[in-house]
């Protein structure tokens, strides 16, 4: 009942009534964005979601374009610009994402949605995590987020798929307030952004 009825009833409104209270800081982050950036302030990017559905993803690019002299694209912690990078720590990049979930294609809560290239190397375990539709914030994010193992994101996405429920999301969303708040787990010692999934060896 909740899942199916409640959940996407829930998400809905709060998605709607976020982007409203939230429209002030949205608009001045797009500002600020366009003033220290100078490139485009919105990202997209196809992701996989409920049952690997693929969608895509909206969030504010909080990094520049900038390639080495073979034409590639530098990695993310030299793309990572000055204000990304405080914009990431607040995780304020990711609440354009409720477009998303007014869309139906995320929920507010649930596993997150990572890379498409990586459905190929999930395991039957693994990619349990497709069961739900994925979430803005979840289980792994408020358990350690980008300072734990690959496996252990995946044990907690799972645990999600297994537990999941009205008290579960709510303390997700009490306890996600607090890591943003503190800005803990947002990258590991020595790097701004997660390492890759390199498959099961």
């Amino acid at each position: 009942m909740y899942e199916n009825y409640l959940k996407p009833l829930f998400d809905k409104i709060v998605a709607v009534i976020g982007l409203i209270v939230l429209l002030p800081i949205l608009t001045l982050v797009a500002i600020l964005l366009m003033i220290f950036q100078n490139v485009e302030i919105i990202y997209t990017q196809n992701r996989p979601g409920k049952n690997g559905k693929i969608f895509k993803l909206v969030k504010f690019k909080t990094m520049n374009n900038d390639t080495n002299s073979c034409g590639d694209l530098l990695s993310d912690e030299e793309r990572l610009t000055k204000i990304g990078a405080w914009i990431r720590k607040l995780s304020i990049d990711e609440l354009p994402q409720l477009v998303n979930v007014i869309k139906g294609e995320m929920s507010i809560v649930g596993p997150r949605p990572w890379l498409v290239e990586y459905l190929p190397k999930y395991n039957e375990f693994q990619n349990r995590r497709h069961e739900v539709k994925p979430g803005i914030t979840g289980w792994a994010q408020v358990n350690g987020r980008n300072l734990i193992s690959w496996d252990q994101r995946f044990e907690y996405d799972v645990y999600y798929v297994d537990h999941l429920t009205f008290l579960l999301d709510l303390k997700i969303l009490f306890m996600t307030v607090w890591k943003v708040l503190a800005s803990k787990g947002v990258s590991g010692k020595g790097r701004m952004t997660m390492d890759k999934f390199l498959g099961n060896h």
